[in-house]
Order: structure tokens, then C-alpha cells, then sequence
């Protein structure tokens, strides 16, 4: 939001939802908002996905028209897509309304909209919800996608009261969704965290399944192979763009995974039982501390 208000009014219609994107994401994000009562617009790239979603969850197209009139605008595309999306409507978005992003990086997406929102009185804040699945597409979108998960939110640089206003505003409006809690975060520490916790479980679980061994796993197989291939299976186009966009904190944890791998095969190359032990004793240890025993 910029330093210095203007008189205009807010235009919106105050509760009004409008949703850029019906992926997993976006489409989740409408269904749970419409289920709530909200009134519901959306802008999609295949058409053919908005009239689909139009049947039973959105109210109408999020266009030119409808754009000034949503209180929360949500941008859930790729970080690319949604950042060209703002830069192209910032002047639609009416005085007083909120945008946030669903993206899974925070740097390369706040760093540009908190720019281009800077230029008006409206705020962006950046938000990345802690839920999902390996499927992608409207199709896997779901009203309960968001229950009880996290949302990470890195607010812009404003007055506190400002700040408390418009988080308070934000929860509410996605009071919906049933979000668990909203942690506060700056864009680094996000991707920094989110590097590991996400980035790096989907790289090591597509590189698992390349193993020849993968294709005569059945009758062999059962939950620790599960849970470990459970998102190999992903958007390659989505995953690679945040990935790049995250390449030094990815690069870094895949570094020190590499590091820790080599320790095992070393261990296990020499029979070296003792330091094999140690090193799998460790690994318990570290769970149970993290996990509170």
C-alpha cells in the first residue's frame, strides 16, 4: 500500500472473492470461499476450466468489470503468470482491497508485488498455504483442501495498525477456508524453510523412483515406499519454475543431503558397522527430538 492516501473510496462489494488461476490451489480456494457464502469470481487460462467451475462454485468471470469490485483478490497461477497478471490489472484493483499470492516462493513473487502495489492504495500480502496433494488441476480441487493447515503470510512494510487492520481483514475474509493458524514470516526465511520442507522432499522423491528398481517393486513394496514416491509424481512445468526461482536454498539442501548420503554409503562400502550404527542412531535421535519424542 503507498505512504500517502488518496479520498478515493473503496468500489468493492464488501466479501467478494475473486480467485486468478483454478488449479489444485485456486480451485480449492474457490470451492471452500463459495461453500462459505462468499461470492465467488475467477479468471482462468482454459476457458473450458472457468465455465466447469461455473456450474456450481463461481458466481461469474473475474474480468475488467469484476475485478474493481472484489474486496480479496487471490492469485494462485505460477509466479510468473501471476505476477504478469497483477502488473496488467493493478489499475482495476479498487482502493482498499487486499491481493494476496498462493505461490510456493515468496522472494521472487513479493519482491515484484509489493513494488507494483506500492503505486496504489490497495495491499498486497504474501501468503502460501501449507496444504496440497501430488495430483494438479481443478479436477483435485477440493472445499476442505485447507482445514486445519497453516498459512504462511509475509506481510508488506506498513504502520503497525495498518498491518493488524488488514491481517484481521484477511482472516476473516478466508475465515472459510478453515485455516489452522497464519504464521508471519519474511519472504527469505519462507524459502529459505521451504526449500527443505517441501522443495527438497518432491527432488529426492523424483530422483528415487529413477532407480531400475522401481518398476519390480510390486510384491516387494509397501508403506515406506509409498510414503517416500508419494510426490515424485508432480507438475514438472509448475515445480521447475519454483525451483529456479529458489535455487540457492534448494542447491544448498540438496548439497548437505549429498553430504549426509555419502556418509551412509561410505559406512556401509567399508562394513563398517559401528559408524553405520552411529550414523542411523543419529538420524533416530534428531526425529524424536524434533517430533518431541
Amino acid at each position: 500500500m503507498s505512504g500517502e492516501q488518496t479520498a478515493d473510496a473503496p468500489s468493492f462489494v464488501p466479501g467478494r472473492i475473486g480467485v486468478m488461476g483454478l488449479g489444485l490451489i485456486g480451485g480449492s480456494f474457490a470451492k471452500a470461499l463459495h461453500a462459505g457464502g462468499a461470492e465467488v469470481y475467477a479468471y482462468n487460462r482454459t476457458h473450458a476450466t472457468l465455465d466447469l467451475a461455473m456450474i456450481e462454485t463461481v458466481d461469474g468471470e473475474l474480468d475488467d468489470t469484476t475485478i474493481p469490485t472484489c474486496e480479496l483478490i487471490i492469485l494462485a497461477g505460477y509466479p510468473k503468470a501471476s505476477i504478469e497478471w497483477l502488473e496488467a490489472k493493478q489499475d482495476l484493483v479498487s482502493p482498499g482491497a487486499i491481493v494476496i499470492d498462493a505461490v510456493g516462493v515468496k522472494r521472487a513473487v513479493c519482491e515484484r508485488c509489493f513494488a507494483i502495489a506500492d503505486r496504489h492504495d490497495w495491499t498486497f500480502v504474501g501468503c502460501h498455504p501449507m496444504a496440497g496433494t501430488q495430483y494438479s488441476g481443478y479436477a483435485h480441487s477440493r472445499a476442505n483442501m485447507f482445514k486445519g493447515a497453516p498459512l504462511v503470510v509475509v506481510p508488506p512494510a506498513m504502520d503497525d495498525f495498518e498491518r493488524v487492520d488488514v491481517l484481521e481483514r484477511l482472516q476473516k475474509l478466508l475465515e472459510p477456508c478453515g485455516f489452522g493458524s497464519f504464521t508471519l514470516s519474511s519472504a527469505a526465511h519462507h524459502d529459505e524453510v521451504i526449500a527443505f520442507t517441501s522443495q527438497l522432499a518432491h527432488v529426492v522423491s523424483n530422483a528415487y523412483v529413477k532407480s531400475p528398481s522401481a518398476r519390480v517393486h510390486k510384491g516387494f513394496s509397501a508403506g515406506s515406499y509409498k510414503d517416500l514416491t508419494r510426490v515424485a509424481r508432480l507438475n514438472p512445468d509448475m515445480w521447475c519454475e519454483l525451483f529456479l526461482d529458489d535455487a540457492d536454498y534448494l542447491s544448498a539442501e540438496i548439497g548437505t543431503l549429498i553430504e549426509n548420503l555419502q556418509q551412509y554409503k561410505d559406512a556401509i562400502d567399508q562394513r563398517d558397522a559401528p559408524r553405520l550404527r552411529e550414523l542411523l542412531a543419529e538420524g533416530d535421535r534428531i526425529k524424536r527430538d524434533i517430533e518431541g519424542r
